[in-house]
């Protein structure tokens, strides 16, 4: 069993925002896999489906992004999951749009949601898909850029780098986190 975790903020007024990234690759995922109609379960949108044998729960937080770790503990300890059998995915404003970074553990390295689930997970074992956005434009802080729209001109990177996001979490399901750090690390869209 794989829990896949899609971070960003309920409501429409976040909706295809930078932030909800994670949101709109986990939604992608759900079709990928054919997975059940949603349910509101463990303060968040949760959705089931099945790769080669192996329960695929997919799992949005309804509780805001810097809470995300709320809802994710739930889940894991409802079914039993180990934290290396999870994969959150987030957006990351230190990597260009249409690039993706796959690892096993480690640090945040900022995305608070990702911070709280680590804090209330108590590891840092938990493997993460981080989805480009591309940096801040100079003047711009970094809550509003995050909490911004995608420009039209981005649209397509931005629907294609979530259709990779939602394979590179098949792949989780399927093969294994090390398989996915080869598979979609380095690679950019331009070389797919």
């Amino acid at each position: 069993m794989k829990l896949i975790v899609g971070l960003g903020n309920p409501g429409i007024r976040y909706a295809q925002t930078r932030h909800n990234i994670g949101f709109m690759a986990a939604a992608k995922f759900a079709q990928l896999v054919g997975a059940s109609d949603t349910k509101n379960r463990f303060d968040g949108e949760l959705a089931e489906g099945q790769i080669a044998g192996t329960k695929a729960i997919v799992l949005c937080p309804s509780t805001y992004m810097n809470a995300s770790g709320t809802s994710v503990r739930k889940a894991v300890g409802f079914y039993k999951i180990d934290p290396s059998d999870v994969l959150v995915i987030c957006d990351d404003f230190n990597l260009a749009l249409g690039k993706l970074r796959v690892r096993a553990k480690g640090s945040s390295g900022g995305q608070k949601g990702l911070a709280d689930i680590i804090r209330l997970l108590g590891t840092d074992q938990v493997p993460r898909l981080r989805i480009g956005i591309s940096p801040p434009p100079a003047g711009w802080n970094v809550p509003d850029y995050v909490l911004s729209k995608f420009r039209p001109d981005e649209q397509v990177d931005v629907e294609r780098t979530t259709d990779r996001a939602a394979q590179a979490a098949h792949d989780f399901v399927s093969q294994d986190v090390a398989f996915c750090m080869n598979a979609y690390n380095g690679t950019e869209l331009d070389n797919q």
